[in-house]
């Protein structure tokens, strides 16, 4: 589809005038560092969830390397603190998002200690395992994880982010959201489980949050984005061996089980993966910007057409059910409907 149509599809649909490219000087092979040079980000109060590990590793480094002191949320902080030791400005508490007695407390130091949040990324995530799985109380593991968890942690968050006068939320999440679905009668998938399915679930409802928390809290300064890193390899999440051989058939390994590193492909490192995440989080390009899904350090364009996943090409654009407004009222009502059980 030309730009011309593209642009001409996308002023009939119902989601936000503001889902379209804004001439970013960055593209696909940017480095986190690279699109924070020169960024100063000291007094700035940031948390990151998962930030001990893969992209959210590199988020919390580029980040905290620009001046941010930086809090990361981690399920193990003893873990956690030994994979960010020697970085300056950068804490571990302790924060597990299948927990919401854990996202409570968390809460509630966050809350005592009086400090504004001026970014919070919801980065945490989860390898998709093979059977069905559950958190305790009885929903869907990675629907927990990458949606239900954060959801409960930046609600509660509210009140710091809302005192930053200019916060921004950005959820990470991933081009399968154009495969997925919000199953509205069955989130936790009690029929018909499929890791994929459920995955693709997941990253659609964190696109949906970001769309209806910003058109929610814009208004109080509080932005929301939903961020495709990239397709990133060897991180903890995806460096399973019984997986090597789909992501060999997939172009994402070598023969030898290296990654391969493609950015104009959507196949980068972990740096470059975070380029997204902190163009989200800083950059004064999206001043005045808000309830858009990015990647490429980009406003995405929309794109509806139906296409397959290949070993040279992995879609990753806004599908238009991702961030159409309707859905993601619903999804916010779904989710406080789930989280009040």
């Amino acid at each position: 589809m030309s730009q011309q149509s593209q642009q001409s599809w996308s002023s009939q649909q119902p989601w936000s005038s503001q889902q379209h490219p804004i001439g970013s000087p960055f593209g696909a092979a940017a480095t986190a560092a690279e699109v924070l040079e020169g960024a100063d980000l000291r007094g700035r109060s940031v948390v990151v969830t998962g930030g001990h590990q893969g992209i959210g590793f590199e988020v919390t480094r580029a980040l905290a390397g620009a001046g941010a002191e930086v809090l990361v949320g981690a399920r193990s902080p003893e873990r956690a603190a030994g994979k960010v030791a020697g970085i300056a400005g950068v804490e571990v508490d302790r924060l597990d998002l299948v927990d919401p007695g854990s996202v409570d407390a968390f809460v509630g130091r966050r809350l005592a200690a009086g400090r504004p949040v001026d970014v919070l990324v919801n980065c945490a995530a989860i390898a998709p395992p093979a059977e069905r799985t559950l958190d305790a109380d009885g929903h869907e593991i990675q629907f927990a994880t990458s949606h239900l968890g954060p959801f409960r942690l930046t609600l509660g968050l509210l009140p710091l982010l809302r005192a930053a006068r200019g916060a921004r939320v950005v959820n990470v999440s991933s081009g399968a959201q154009r495969m997925g679905a919000i199953r509205w009668d069955d989130p936790d998938f009690t029929t018909g489980y499929h890791p994929g399915a459920a995955y693709a679930q997941a990253k659609r409802a964190d696109v949906l949050f970001a769309v209806e928390l910003d058109r929610r809290w814009a208004a109080g300064g509080v932005r929301g984005y939903a961020v495709h890193p990239g397709v990133v390899i060897g991180t903890s999440l995806n460096n399973r061996p019984e997986d090597r051989e789909a992501y060999r058939a997939q172009g994402l390994l070598d023969e030898e089980g290296r990654p391969v590193i493609d950015p104009e492909a959507g196949k980068k490192t972990p740096a470059q993966g975070a380029a997204t995440v902190v163009f989200a989080a800083a950059s004064p390009l999206l001043d005045g910007i808000g309830g858009v899904y990015l990647k490429d350090c980009e406003v995405s364009v929309v794109d509806g057409e139906d296409r397959p996943l290949t070993a040279d090409s992995i879609p990753a654009e806004v599908h238009p059910d991702s961030i159409d407004p309707e859905a993601a009222r619903r999804l916010w009502e779904l989710t406080e409907q789930m989280l009040a059980r």
